[in-house]
This record gives structure tokens, sequence and C-alpha cells, in this order.
């Protein structure tokens, strides 16, 4: 896999992990372990997508 394909990959899971927790915290009760696990998931691959393009 590219490094671009591996990038448009990432952004799509971040659009992902953004629509999740969107999700949980628009609930009655948000789960916020939920909500930490899935901010943290996002962050990791934000990090991922910053270093795969500085490498570029």
């Amino acid at each position: 896999m590219s490094k671009q394909s591996r990038i448009e990959s990432l952004h799509r899971r971040h659009s992902t992990l953004d629509a999740k927790i969107h999700d949980e915290g628009h609930r009655p009760m948000p789960d916020q372990r939920v909500l930490m696990s899935l901010k943290l998931q996002k962050l990791r691959v934000k990090e991922e997508m910053d270093r795969l393009r500085s490498a570029i």
C-alpha cells in the first residue's frame, strides 16, 4: 500500500471515528469510557496521518 493510499484509508477511519464520537456524545446518557476510547483512537489515527504526511 502506498503512503498516499494509507493516508486516505486513515482519513476515512478518522471520519468514521468522528461520527461515532458525535453519535455517542449525543445519546441521552453518553458512556464516558466509550467516548474516551474513541477520542484516543481518533488522536492516534491523526498522529499516524501527520507522521506519514511529514515523511512524503
